[in-house]
């Protein structure tokens, strides 16, 4: 179901590739909102690809970043004093009796407090990582659509909330980053052949059973174990990756731009590591077809599916 994947988080990608034009007023528009307490998600490859701003709605991006990350320091260097006051005091205890409240509370201030310092080293550091592009449903990504004939690149969160669906459908259905090929004329009629978007996606990665992937019989394992796999295409490639994507609107409330990752059968070197699903990555010559569907000649839509880029895909347990 392409539980979490790792993206070229970066808008410059798609400009350097595709001559797509960045929508700033939607990323300003989302970088707003977190900077204004929304609890949205963007991950740090989004962040980084402003830090060097050359436009004025660039820099306001940077000023809306460099304003948030400044709220969360405040934020989580309180913390930090708090649980140091919290792990002194328990250590004081311990010195004379040892107790499992002092000894409980040492515990948690010490993960805290190297969690916290972590988050700290994230936010400050400038050096990329590539774990600053790894996206997980809830998160944002650039994905590239066509609007009135132009190649658009816009923010836009990986759990596709449909148009004049309520908002409750994010918890009723939490698996809409995937919308399977078999239930595209079902749940996701109103987005195949009228909003096709393209996500870059460098690695993937899903949930298996460990009794799967190693070819044993569940009996064997004292209890059905999930393991993360990491899947990489053995030739290095980019994946063009279908989607479908939705405009969610309602009154009192901002805009929600959002997507699904198409999904299919896999492959087998993926159905041998014990996945079921698996992404769809177009070929590049397909692209504009793609972008710019015909909803009254779906057979050619399938037919862009099915003339997929087929790389195989090498795995291993993620880090």
């Amino acid at each position: 179901m392409c539980y979490s994947a790792q993206i070229q988080a970066d808008y410059r990608k798609y400009v350097k590739m595709f001559g797509a034009h960045m929508n700033i007023e939607e990323f300003a528009r989302l970088f707003f909102e977190r900077a204004e307490g929304s609890k949205v998600k963007i991950p740090k490859g989004m962040e980084d690809a402003f830090s060097e701003p050359q436009t004025e709605g660039e820099i306001q991006i940077k000023d809306l970043v460099d304003r948030f990350n400044a709220d969360q320091i405040g934020k989580l260097e309180q913390d930090l004093f708090k649980q140091r006051t919290r792990l002194a005091d328990a250590e004081r205890i311990l010195q004379t009796k040892v107790t499992k409240a002092a000894t409980e509370s040492q515990r948690i201030a010490t993960d805290k407090i190297a969690w916290t310092r972590g988050k700290l080293e994230d936010i400050r550091r400038t050096e990329p990582k590539a774990r600053d592009s790894r996206i997980f449903p809830g998160h944002y990504a650039p994905v590239m659509v066509v609007e009135t004939g132009m190649r658009l690149i816009m923010p836009m969160r990986y759990q596709c909330r449909i148009a004049g669906k309520p908002a409750s459908y994010d918890v009723k259905y939490p698996g809409t980053y995937n919308a399977r090929r078999d239930n595209l004329e079902g749940f996701w009629k109103s987005c195949l052949g009228y909003n096709h978007g393209v996500m870059l996606v460098d690695v993937f990665y899903e949930n298996v059973s460990r009794a799967k992937m190693e070819g044993t019989l569940l009996e064997t394992h004292e209890r059905d174990e999930n393991v993360v796999l990491e899947f990489r295409p053995s030739n290095g490639e980019l994946m063009h990756v279908a989607c479908l994507w939705s405009r969610w609107s309602a009154p009192g409330q901002p805009d929600l731009l959002s997507f699904a990752a198409i999904t299919d059968e896999p492959p087998p070197e993926v159905a041998a590591a014990g996945h079921d699903r698996c992404i769809v990555p177009i070929k590049p010559e397909n692209i504009d077809a793609w972008l710019n569907p015909d909803a009254s000649d779906l057979a050619a839509l399938y037919a862009i599916l099915d003339d997929r880029d087929r790389p195989y895909y090498e795995h291993r347990l993620a880090a």
